[in-house]
């Protein structure tokens, strides 16, 4: 008997209250730890008419948070359109970018979202070497200075990917997020093994070790966060010493040395992740569940294949689970 021969139906989502909407698939960035830049030439934008089809399957659904990400949402053509139809909903926009365009776009960053939370791989050289662009640490500056300038207070958060190319520098980053003007710093490891970042095929062990601490280096970004946590600094951080700890716990079992860190997330039930092409996801790293072109929203996430999906998923057993780099847990 095959395995969805005998599955039992999830339960049905009544509300998504989030979702992750990426409005265009382009970046602006060529991160070392990401492949999305790769693909540009063959980038997608949200089309109005999806967005309008999005509006009511959001109402529908109950969302109350939109993250938008990407590639770099600030790209899409008609952005601001798509963020005023969206807030004809009770819902809160969260921006996710690269930085290099804040300035640009400050006045309608304020006006129609409610905090934005900005890539910062480290200080001035390391940031701008990890971008991959040149005056990228200048350009987040320069965006920061005219959110604060159009809106006082404005939440702006900083996120950085702790890799090979920066885990020695957790102070600084934690310095350089202060000097930019961020509100707060928040950490997350890099994920090495799954297909998202327009990683179809994954990576290679020469790739995954670009990227990836190796032992040594593990143990040496174990003494750099526990540093970290025994610093006023650590006020500065969103995650707790556990949350940073478990970014430890992450490298060491990618090296063998022990086993992934628990899992706690309920993702699949309560979000979901819409690409710029209709595809939707359970999550960033999962296979997708339908596409917008087919279905509405509601229909997809409660589809005999998500349902199934979410019937028969085990995070503690699973590989994508137990390899994750986030969690979201409502």
């Amino acid at each position: 008997m095959g395995v969805l021969s005998s599955w039992r139906p999830g339960r049905r989502l009544k509300r998504v209250p989030v979702v992750t909407l990426m409005p265009h698939s382009r970046c602006n960035c060529r991160c070392v730890m990401c492949d999305i830049w790769k693909a540009n030439r063959a980038g997608t934008s949200i089309d109005e008419a999806t967005v309008e089809k999005l509006v009511e399957d959001f109402r529908a659904l109950g969302v109350s948070l939109v993250a938008l990400s990407g590639g770099e949402a600030l790209m899409h053509p008609n952005l601001w359109h798509l963020c005023e139809r969206l807030k004809s909903l009770p819902l809160t926009i969260s921006l996710l970018s690269s930085g290099l365009l804040l300035e640009r776009h400050a006045k309608d960053i304020v006006r129609w979202c409610d905090e934005v939370i900005v890539s910062l791989d480290g200080p001035q050289a390391t940031h701008d070497r990890i971008r991959g662009i040149k005056g990228a640490f200048d350009a987040t500056r320069g965006g920061l200075t005219a959110l604060r300038r159009a809106k006082p207070g404005f939440p702006a958060t900083a996120r950085s990917v702790i890799q090979r190319g920066n885990f020695r520098e957790l102070p600084a980053t934690v310095a350089a997020a202060k000097s930019l003007g961020f509100d707060h710093v928040s950490f997350l490891a890099a994920d090495l093994s799954t297909t998202a970042f327009n990683r179809p095929g994954g990576w290679d062990e020469e790739r995954t070790g670009e990227v990836g601490l190796n032992a040594a280096e593990t143990e040496e970004l174990a003494a750099v966060v526990e540093a970290l946590i025994k610093s006023p600094d650590i006020a500065f951080v969103r995650e707790s010493p556990a949350r940073l700890r478990r970014i430890v716990a992450h490298y060491r079992a990618a090296n063998g040395l022990g086993e992934p860190p628990p899992v706690s997330c309920n993702a699949p039930w309560v979000s979901a992740v819409v690409e710029s092409d209709g595809t939707v996801r359970p999550c960033f790293f999962h296979e997708p569940i339908g596409n917008l072109a087919e279905d509405s929203l509601p229909d997809i996430v409660n589809s005999p294949r998500a349902r199934a999906f979410r019937s028969l998923l085990d995070m503690r057993s699973d590989p994508i689970c137990r390899s994750c780099v986030c969690s979201l847990k409502l």
